[in-house]
């Protein structure tokens, strides 16, 4: 079977399944852009980059109209290239952050749309260390970032526990929305799911699921 055929193959199983309501982000990192460039012919418009190097250059070769969501880890020196390609930033859990990004998108004119990303390891087992806001901190740091000019909050964004119970860590994300929403009565999008739990996210309310082995195979390792 050539890529193009696996591709559509794959893709298609996934979105049988999708509920209108959710959106398929097909994460390409470490795959080539000629991956995207083939989804892209097959309908698919979102693509996840956790890198700002892969992101950057992929965004390039594809038409405008394709969406780039970054999520992967924030670092300050890469937050004004990343604010210049992506149109969504997953991974949002810093104050100076999201004032670096309101900075960046002023200067392009542009609203940069981020989910709050929030810590879900509380009341697992065996917590892991996920990066996020503590869900008891999510209102006041929505309350902090709301008045930043450049920024536009969209959602919350979750990261299944390494260890524990995906339900119990989705249902949790799910109230931190529901409490955003309290805020900011427009920020009713769940980022959350992935290839191994994207089902129980959305029993949970997902909005936006993010995933890259079920569509593109085993990922290659990163360089």
């Amino acid at each position: 079977m050539d890529r193009g055929a696996e591709l559509s193959t794959r893709l298609e199983a996934v979105k049988s399944e999708l509920p209108s309501t959710v959106t398929l982000i097909v994460v390409t990192k470490t795959f080539p852009s000629s991956d995207a460039e083939i989804l892209y012919a097959l309908g698919q418009r979102h693509f996840g980059e956790n890198r700002d190097s892969e992101g950057a250059d992929k965004s390039e070769q594809l038409p405008d109209d394709a969406i780039w969501h970054f999520q992967g880890g924030v670092q300050s020196n890469k937050l004004k290239s990343i604010v210049k390609w992506s149109d969504y930033i997953h991974s949002l859990d810093d104050l100076s952050h999201a004032k670096r990004i309101s900075q960046y998108a002023q200067e392009l004119d542009k609203r940069q749309r981020c989910f709050i990303q929030v810590n879900l390891d509380e009341g697992q087992e065996r917590p892991g260390q996920r990066s996020g806001v503590k869900p008891h901190q999510l209102m006041e740091f929505a309350s902090a970032t709301a008045g930043l000019l450049g920024l536009e909050i969209v959602g919350v964004m979750g990261v299944g526990p390494l260890h524990g119970d995906p339900n119990l860590a989705f249902a949790n994300l799910n109230k931190s929305s529901l409490a955003l929403q309290q805020e900011i009565p427009s920020a009713n999008y769940i980022s959350a799911g992935m290839s191994g739990d994207y089902k129980i996210a959305i029993e949970h309310g997902a909005t936006h699921i993010r995933l890259g082995s079920s569509i593109l195979g085993s990922r290659s390792p990163a360089p």
